[in-house]
């Protein structure tokens, strides 16, 4: 009976011990992985990534909308660069995010949204001037944004990322301008 109880500690305490160290190898483990990982990303890069991300999927969505509505070849042609142009700096922040474990918004906000509904029900030279409009009043937040983060921003990736994508949103701005004055759209900033 001493015996069998013997081997039933013994049991018990080979499985406290293997219990105990895959213990340690977690603590210590999830330790070295935090360690070696950058440290989070302060809140206001974090907030200035989340609406780059979904106003880029807004321009990019506009933008299809610009070439399937669009009666002027300015605002057709503008439509398409925004595809073209935001799908690019969509890839990049996404992969920077990925590197600095964020996730990112697959959609845009609701305001963009009412946006988008408010211009898919427009046809013509209405369509033309209200998109015009609302691509210059959206770039000249996003210019204003972008500069702020180029400046001011603390995560040197997001920093790095928003002075490379500024000079495209500039040329967006005054390209979206443009196509404002061709579409004959009512004079805004």
């Amino acid at each position: 009976m001493l015996r069998s109880r013997r081997k039933s500690i013994d049991r018990s305490l080979l499985v406290a011990a293997f219990a105990f160290a895959a213990f340690v190898v977690l603590v210590i483990g999830g330790r070295l992985a935090s360690a070696s990982s950058s440290r989070p990303v302060p809140e206001g890069d974090s907030n200035f990534a989340l609406e780059a991300a979904a106003g880029g999927v807004a321009e990019v969505r506009f933008g299809q909308l610009a070439q399937e509505k669009g009666s002027s070849d300015a605002v057709k042609a503008f439509g398409q660069r925004m595809v073209a142009d935001h799908s690019k700096a969509a890839e990049k922040l996404k992969d920077l995010a990925a590197k600095e474990g964020m996730t990112l918004p697959a959609d845009m906000n609701k305001a963009d949204q009412r946006e988008y509904d408010r211009l898919s029900k427009l046809s013509g030279k209405d369509f033309d001037q209200a998109y015009a409009q609302a691509m210059v009043k959206d770039h000249s937040d996003d210019v204003a944004e972008f500069e702020r983060e180029a400046a001011s921003g603390e995560n040197a990736a997001l920093k790095q990322f928003a002075a490379e994508t500024l000079p495209t949103l500039q040329d967006h701005l005054k390209q979206a301008r443009e196509m404002a004055r061709t579409v004959g759209a009512p004079a805004q900033m």
